[in-house]
């Protein structure tokens, strides 16, 4: 019998293509000298070799990852440019596609200005392509999701998942204040994949009965205010048994707490490299099995868990 791969579902590489492209730029977001500008965030240093997938490669090997899935950066905000800035850095990052080994497959993107559903189905139907990602900066609010429904409609009719990411920080007031260049990872980031989840809690499952949806870093560990909701008015319920959350950037703390909401059958093995490394909870073998192999495989291929 094969044996299904350990797989980690969340990191980042550009490809060079696209680099070229953000070098092009004269607004955010752009390259300039080998440095990231974001409107929303600290000037960031690229570092040779971080989206090198041959050395990716072997750094994933030893650690033991089979399948590592690569996303666009969506805090670029590529996703909500104008469609005719869009095209060509989602050109540059879909040819990533042909490019990927064995060992990596990648998530599609998709305008969201003015999608070209026609061209999604056929993106997602690139065997190296193992879903879309979307900004959660997409679907804030119920009426948000509802608008894009038909974009996910179309990776649900797919049989594939989508991945929620965080997208732009907002951009600073001027305050003459210097933030550490952790700060849109532990207040922007958080606070957007919090609101996207209970957008999600409360309007996206009747709108996509059969869409599998993963959260990167445990929703902003939005499922451990389930109590605040039920104090506020809201409810709970079940657990939808098609809601996933990666694991990046947290170690066993918070992913203990997580599972004495949703169960141990949601968690995924997320790393966010190269801007984080990877952290097992250290939980024991059952639920390493269950992390990396057996709740990714049912993320990616559906059936019953």
């Amino acid at each position: 019998m094969t044996r299904m791969p350990r797989v980690d579902v969340h990191q980042h590489a550009w490809p060079d293509a696209l680099v070229e492209e953000l070098r092009r730029r004269s607004v955010s977001p752009r390259i300039v000298d080998d440095t990231l500008l974001l409107d929303g965030e600290p000037d960031f240093a690229l570092v040779p070799g971080d989206h090198v997938l041959s050395e990716r490669r072997t750094i994933d090997e030893g650690d033991r990852i089979d399948l590592a899935l690569v996303s666009l950066s969506s805090p670029l905000g590529i996703e909500t440019l104008a469609p005719d800035q869009a095209a060509p850095l989602l050109d540059a990052w879909h040819a990533f596609a042909a490019d990927l080994g064995p060992g990596h497959g990648l998530w599609a993107a998709v305008n969201l200005v003015d999608p070209d559903l026609d061209a999604l189905r056929t993106t997602l139907a690139q065997p190296s392509v193992c879903g879309l990602q979307v900004p959660a900066t997409a679907l804030l609010d119920p009426a948000a999701l509802t608008r894009l429904a038909p974009v996910l409609a179309v990776v649900e009719a797919a049989g594939r998942p989508v991945l929620v990411h965080p997208g732009p920080a907002p951009a600073a007031p001027i305050s003459g204040a210097t933030l550490p260049g952790w700060w849109p990872a532990l207040t922007s980031y958080t606070a957007q994949l919090t609101a996207a989840w209970f957008a999600w809690h409360v309007a996206g499952r009747a709108l996509l009965p059969d869409l599998r949806i993963c959260f990167v870093a445990l929703a902003g560990l939005a499922p451990l205010h389930h109590e605040r909701l039920a104090a506020r008015g809201g409810a709970f319920g079940a657990v939808d048994r098609h809601v996933y959350y990666d694991t990046s950037s947290y170690g066993s703390r918070a992913v203990d707490a997580v599972i004495r909401v949703v169960g141990v059958d949601p968690i995924v093995h997320g790393s966010d490299r190269p801007y984080a490394l990877p952290r097992d909870p250290g939980l024991g073998d059952a639920f390493s099995q269950a992390l990396y192999i057996t709740n990714p495989h049912h993320l990616l291929n559906g059936g019953t868990r």
